[in-house]
């Protein structure tokens, strides 16, 4: 593999930045402020994180004007930002061909565009239609009816079962499956009888879903994902739910059959959303989060059951104190 660097002033375009001092330093990789790398670029948005960055030796930061730094840097109004683009430069996609692979598994009646990939030992079943610029990464199905929007990419072992429809843009990481049946059965006083799932999923525009997660078919008519959403990796999107637009959903999260979430929701990891619960638009809660009633009003919550942030911190505080009460009454102090 070509090993690929840059010196600052090479840089310094692309980041939006200018050179602070030695111009043809050489940096191969980004790396964390608190690196050793010599051959590291990272960055120091203020003077909160300079102790960090002096007490190791990356070897040049992004600093924004005005901080002052002992090594060779760049100077950018948004180290951030500039940052996030030096990371969008190290990319490294997964190697992929224009075309079918002589062992992918194409049915006649599916259509795949002419500058779609399509992987090794790939499947795309009848009345499935690629769009152009998708790439399909060996050992990924696409079922019957499926649809898979332009410069969509479905990495190794994505797995689309029936009525699948996925937007343009969209990435989905490796194992996760669209279209699994929902959670439904009924006890009819012998055991429990399943609750047959015929309807499919519809995913929105530039959504990313995290790998091995999973978005259920509908009961009937279609579990919805909005535009622009992000799951995280092991999220669980129930049957007939619907996700608002730029919503995002941390790792080991679930949301409940039926239930709505607004437009950017945010809820952080391991969290809960019972079914047939709606929740506003711009709620966010914390870890560890669970809500089995409606949220009308946007805001951050926190608890169990969720409760308004200052709320449920008070209520947390608290416990120590009570769990002292309780052990000297018990006492009998």
């Amino acid at each position: 593999m070509r090993v690929v660097s840059w010196t600052l002033a090479e840089l310094a375009g692309p980041l939006s930045a200018a050179v602070g001092d030695s111009p043809d330093f050489r940096v191969l990789r980004p790396v964390a402020v608190d690196s050793d790398d010599p051959g590291g670029l990272t960055f120091c948005e203020s003077r909160k994180y300079l102790r960090q960055l002096t007490a190791h030796a990356a070897g040049a930061v992004i600093v924004p004007p005005g901080l002052e730094v002992d090594r060779p840097h760049l100077i950018a109004s948004k180290p951030r930002v500039a940052f996030e683009t030096f990371l969008t430069m190290c990319r490294r996609p997964l190697p992929s061909r224009t075309g079918v692979h002589p062992t992918a598994i194409v049915d006649p009646l599916a259509e795949v565009d002419a500058t779609a990939s399509v992987g090794p030992y790939a499947v795309i079943e009848q009345g499935a239609r690629i769009g152009a610029g998708v790439k399909v990464f060996p050992f990924c199905y696409v079922g019957e009816n499926c649809v898979v929007g332009a410069d969509t990419v479905l990495y190794p072992h994505v797995v689309l079962y029936q009525d699948v429809k996925v937007g343009a843009r969209c990435v989905l990481h490796a194992h996760v499956t669209l279209g699994a049946d929902g959670f439904g059965f009924r006890w009819d006083g012998r055991t429990q009888r399943k609750i047959e799932h015929v309807g499919g999923v519809l995913i929105g525009d530039d959504v990313e879903i995290g790998a091995s997660s999973a978005v259920d078919r509908a009961t009937a008519g279609a579990t919805a994902v909005g535009d622009g959403v992000k799951l995280d990796n092991m999220v669980q999107i129930g049957h007939n739910a619907r996700i608002g637009d730029h919503t995002v959903i941390c790792g080991q999260s679930a949301v409940a059959g039926s239930s709505v979430l607004g437009e950017r929701v945010t809820l952080a990891g391991q969290t809960g959303v019972a079914d047939h619960v709606t929740v506003a638009g711009g709620v966010s809660f914390a870890a560890r989060t669970l809500t089995t009633k409606d949220i009308p009003d946007p805001g951050v919550y926190y608890g169990v059951p969720a409760r308004p942030l200052a709320e449920g911190l008070r209520i947390v505080a608290r416990l120590p104190h009570l769990h002292e009460r309780i052990e000297k009454l018990e006492r009998g102090e």
